[in-house]
This record gives C-alpha cells, structure tokens and sequence, in this order.
C-alpha cells in the first residue's frame, strides 16, 4: 500500500459502545508512534472522545478528529488518506455498506465486528471481486462474533498439520463459558433492526452452514442424528453436554469460509460446528427451545416494539464495574483426517473480561498485524473480503500480549 497514506488506521465510530473500548485500547496498548485518527457524523462528539482518551494516556498524542458523512463523496477521499479503517457504527446493514465499497474501491484495509451473517454474505456478493483486484484486505466479524471461534478452529488445524501432517477432518467448538453482564444497545439494535429489514426468506438462507463458503461444501458431511435436531443436545467426547449456540451460525458461516479460502491448509473434507455447553441435556433442551421461542416472536414487529422500549440505546451498555468479572471461555476438539484410528487435538481459548472489551482489542490488534504483515497477508488471504484466521499466528501472538491466550495439544489415545 502506498506509504505516503496520512494514516495508519483511522476508526470509525469511537463514541459507540464497542468504539469507545477500541480506542482505549489503542492509547493503552499501540505504539506510540502510531499514525490515526477518529472519525464519525460529530464533530462536538469526537472532540468529547478524545478528550476522554487523554485522560486515559496524557502523555500520548491525541488521534486527529475527523468529520465525514457517509456518502461516497466523503468516504472515497476519507479512506484513501488511510491504510487500515475499523469501523465500529453498525447495525452495518444500515450503515456499513458505503464505507466497504469504498474501502474495496480504493484499495485501503478494512476490519469491523458484524455478526450480521445476511449482510456479510450481501457484501462478498458486490464487493469481494473490487476488492480483490485492488489489492483491499476486507475482514468482517473481527470481534467476539466469530473471531474465538475461527482462530480457535484455525490454531487447532495448525496443531494436527504440525504434528501429524495430515488435513483436518472435523473441529467441533463450545462456548464452554460465557460470564456477561449483558448485552450492549448496539447489539440489541442490531438484532431488532435484521428482522425489520431483511424477509423470513433471506434470514433462512443464512441458517446454510456454507452460506459464505468460497465454494461448494465437502461431500459426505455428516448430519446431526434425530434426536440432536429435536432436543437441540448432544454429548461431545472431551467438551460435554452441548446445546444451541445464538452465535452458532455465524461462527460456523465464517470458519467455513476461512476453510474455503484456505482449503490447502485445513483440507478438503473439512467442517465446523459450533455449540454452548450446558451442565446437562435439560438444560439444553431448554436453551434450545428458549432461543427458538425468541427468534420466533422478533419476527413479529409488535414484540419488536415493546422489547425496544426496555434495552439499552445504541452506544450504550453495562458499566465497567458491572463487567469486572466477566470473563470467556471456548473450547474445541479437531478430528485428524486419517483413514485408520484418527488422531484428535483439543484447544482452548481464555480471555479474563468483557465481550465488548475483547471485541475492541481484537479489532486494533488485527489492525495492526495488517499494518505489520502486510503482503504476507495479502499472499495468505489472497485479498478480498476474507476472515480473521488469515491473520494467523501473528494475531494469535498479539491477543496473548493483551489476555487472550489459545493453547492446543494433540491427544495421544
């Protein structure tokens, strides 16, 4: 990318919720020779922000304030005095459209947190060709939805390539724990604003576990057994008592499409599913049915109406003493493709804080791997709209520098 670009990153959407805690991690975490700035629709509400992240880091140099509306007069200038934008302003079925074709466009490096399946699929559809041809690195879903999960699956591939040398047949991954205090605004609007925007039709084509795959799926994947699909439960060697996952399909969508655009490094008989893991089959029975039950109502505008009179606002969500104690869990078990006795690894991943605080330290860590690595990640990825698991190891180091730590190990028997 050109090195007379302005900046190295420029974020978008630092007074939202999940923007507020990317910020801070850059003053707290990124060099201080670092080039950014913080743009939004507010000039009085960027100026406030910073003034903020002073307070945080007095001796570091405040990022430069940026106003811009996002049409494509504004946008296209915008991201090319830049090489890396993280955008933070969802839903981003509504507002993050015009920011990735300019970012594809223009050839500039682009990470977000969606968890907005039918959207990223509308987007790989437009934009992944542009973006590819020049030279972009678009990745979307950097944050808790689904960057556990694919660099989980991706860390356990590496593990069996290693020390087996063979493909990967199989990964399934658990939330083992999830310690919340709840969810943000932002990610409540989100979820209210898919089902009045999108048909029942086109929510249903994101319930295809390959539904942004770069091609066609394995042959011979197994289906769930009956009883699985009925009770949403299952017991899985090493991990548990399983249930529905709420961020399942997502997770399970973009580790399919790492797979895909990396089919020499996980195989090509690879597949991925994703669960939460529950203390017994009762109480995943009635998870799973809790989860359908409330799917069931959003579709509904009324419901949708009441439950926005009672959640938080977009930029709002739990406080930080009301997040002290939250912390995340996920673990997995890979299946070796071997054609006698297969070989199995276990993984976990551990992070000590809130989901919102490690979605905005993964954005800016996986920034700055971009920024680092550039054209090997441009070679890995081969460029377009791609996924977190090109950022490989690199990433994996940086997350452990900031709490999050990824362990894997092949099991002998």
């Amino acid at each position: 990318m050109e090195s007379q670009r302005e900046y190295d990153i420029i974020l978008l959407g630092p007074t939202g919720y999940t923007g507020r805690f990317c910020a801070q991690h850059i003053v707290k975490h990124l060099p201080t020779n670092l080039k950014w700035a913080v743009g939004g629709r507010s000039q009085s509400k960027l100026e406030q922000a910073v003034k903020e992240l002073t307070a945080l880091n007095p001796d570091r140099k405040d990022p430069d304030t940026i106003t811009v509306q996002l049409n494509k007069e504004e946008l296209d200038p915008l991201v090319r005095r830049t090489k890396v934008i993280i955008y933070c302003v969802g839903p981003y079925c509504l507002y993050s459209t015009p920011v990735v074709e300019a970012c594809a466009s223009n050839g500039t490096h682009y990470v977000d947190a969606t968890g907005e399946t039918p959207w990223v699929k509308t987007i790989v559809e437009k934009y992944h060709e542009t973006a590819k041809s020049n030279g972009a690195v678009i990745i979307p879903s950097v944050g808790i939805e689904s960057a556990p999960a694919d660099m989980l699956a991706w860390a356990l591939v590496k593990r069996i390539r290693e020390d087996l040398a063979c493909d990967t047949k199989e990964v399934v991954s658990a939330i083992h724990e999830m310690k919340s205090s709840g969810a943000s605004g932002g990610t409540l609007s989100t979820i209210l604003t898919v089902f009045d925007t999108l048909s029942f039709s086109d929510i249903a084509k994101s319930t295809d576990p390959f539904a942004l795959a770069a091609s066609p799926p394995p042959a011979n994947v197994p289906r769930e057994p009956l009883l699985a699909q009925l009770s949403g439960v299952r017991y899985v060697r090493d991990l548990g008592a399983l249930t529905t996952s709420p961020s399942g399909l997502a997770d399970v969508n973009i580790v399919h499409r790492s797979s895909s655009l990396m089919p020499e490094f996980y195989g090509p008989r690879f597949h991925f599913r994703q669960f939460l893991r529950v203390r017994n089959a009762l109480v995943g029975v009635f998870v799973h049915y809790a989860f359908l039950a409330v799917i069931s109502l959003l579709i509904f505008a009324p419901v949708r109406a009441l439950v926005r009179r009672y959640v938080y606002q977009p930029g709002a969500g739990p406080t930080a003493e009301a997040s002290a104690n939250d912390q995340l869990e996920y673990r997995a078990v890979a299946t070796a493709d071997q054609p006698v006795a297969p070989k199995r690894a276990f993984g976990k991943l551990r992070y000590q804080g809130g989901c919102y605080e490690f979605t905005g330290l993964s954005m800016a860590e996986a920034a700055m791997v971009i920024l680092e690595n550039e054209e090997k990640v441009k070679r890995v990825s081969r460029g377009g709209i791609v996924t977190t698991a090109v950022l490989g190891q690199e990433l994996l180091d940086r997350w452990e520098k900031v709490g999050c730590r990824v362990e894997t190990q092949v099991f002998e028997h």
